[in-house]
């Protein structure tokens, strides 16, 4: 079977783009390409580095639309105001000038208050509702790499008062229109789950319907399926410019090559107002930088812990246990600060019992994109022929396919979704 005929998708009416680019090959770029390819759209993938070397490798791996929400809002700002002074806080800010960064925090600050993030809320709750969806249609159309149930899923506290700040936090998204499952269970329950749970841990909050996967292997198992589809996956290439007309958009890439598309879609994640910024996308977006390593565990636990107030993620990935947590403001191309993984060390350790902290693998460190309001931007810019899909946070895996899908009918029909009005990265 010739690699054109291996997916039989509907018939491109005049005026749809037929040769699409997708600038990032990490979870939102490849699934975008995916859902381009359900209508037979031909696309090209470019990648300066390796599919998914991005904030998608490192990730948690979490597939949890109960959590998903806007970063500013009025508890973070305060773990912000403390981390100037204290490297070892969950939310680090370095003490430095920066101009980029000073305009994102001033925007964040504005945005860090009850009212926004309810709107921030709302905003999301069409897309979480339909993030699980989206990932069932990429396993119906052939990705092989699974997602898993998280039976259960707990977030620990060491006392009650703790936890019911997360229960607060669920009810106003509950309120926001979202339906969430949370049941508050006692330190002695959550200890009977999971037994990897020190006595330290007085409290949880269960969350039911969320899922986790293995990011590495899905990025992978999802650039595979663009590939088999007859889609092209160019890694260390990256692009340097982009120059468009009435007839379409021309790419300069890394390597000099001038390919010409009839459409572009950028998604680089940390860095993308490099080539977003000329086509009126003024948003900032900075790198939130989260680290992560793995350990070896003497019982590994049955689905993915959370310890909020130490902003530690913990997720099952094979053999080992994938411990993930930070954010840090800083540059994308900063190098590791082993400072960041001693303090998430540091914070586990007392919750954490079988797992070998000193034995880790695969430390790293990689930038999540944010943006000052908390919200993605997904969609067209000032160019009819450029589109953007980027600002994610720490939802970039999670909300990757639905993204996906939403933007390769903004790309197709020239029109935004009612659901991608609030993410307009024009606003």
């Amino acid at each position: 079977m010739r690699p054109e005929d291996a997916h039989q998708g509907p018939a491109l009416v005049p005026g749809t783009p037929r040769r699409v680019a997708v600038v990032g090959a990490g979870m939102i770029g490849l699934a975008t390409a995916w859902f381009l390819q359900e209508a037979g759209v031909a696309v090209t993938v470019y990648e300066r580095d390796d599919v998914g070397a991005g904030a998608s490798w490192g990730n948690a791996g979490w597939l949890t639309p109960a959590l998903a929400a806007p970063l500013p809002e009025p508890a973070v700002l305060r773990y912000g105001l403390r981390a100037v002074a204290s490297p070892s806080s969950p939310v680090y800010l370095p003490l430095r000038f920066d101009r980029a960064l000073l305009r994102f925090l001033t925007g964040f600050a504005t945005n860090s208050t009850s009212r926004r993030w309810r709107a921030g809320l709302a905003a999301y709750v069409p897309l979480n509702q339909r993030s699980l969806e989206a990932f069932d249609t990429l396993a119906a159309g052939g990705v092989l790499a699974p997602t898993h149930p998280a039976r259960p899923f707990l977030a620990c506290f060491r006392r009650e008062r703790q936890a019911a700040a997360l229960v607060a936090e669920l009810e106003a998204i509950r309120g926001a229109g979202q339906d969430v499952d949370f049941h508050p269970v006692t330190g002695g329950r959550a200890r009977a789950m999971e037994p990897a749970l020190t006595d330290g841990v007085g409290a949880a909050v269960r969350i039911a319907g969320q899922r986790y996967l293995h990011p590495p292997e899905y990025v992978r198992a999802l650039a595979l399926g663009v590939r088999a589809r007859g889609g092209a996956v160019v890694s260390g290439t990256g692009v340097a410019d982009l120059h468009h007309d009435l007839g379409g958009v021309t790419v300069v890439t890394s390597t000099g090559e001038r390919p010409r598309y009839d459409a572009v879609v950028l998604a680089t994640g940390a860095e993308l107002g490099r080539l977003a910024g000329r086509f009126g996308v003024r948003q900032p977006v900075q790198a939130g930088r989260g680290y992560s390593f793995s350990v070896p565990i003497e019982q590994m636990p049955r689905g993915p812990m959370y310890f909020p107030a130490q902003r530690v993620a913990c997720t099952p990935l094979g053999s080992r246990l994938r411990v993930a947590g930070m954010m840090e403001f800083r540059r994308p191309d900063d190098p590791l600060d082993p400072r960041r993984i001693a303090a998430i060390v540091d914070a586990v350790r007392p919750l954490l019992t079988g797992a070998d902290l000193d034995d880790r693998r695969n430390e790293w460190v990689g930038s999540r994109p944010c943006t000052p309001d908390g919200l993605p931007l997904i969609g067209g810019t000032t160019s009819p022929r450029v589109y953007v899909a980027g600002g994610h946070g720490m939802w970039g895996i999670a909300l990757g396919p639905i993204t996906g899908q939403l933007l390769a009918q903004t790309v197709l029909k020239g029109e935004a979704p009612p659901e991608l009005a609030p993410f307009d990265p024009l606003r």
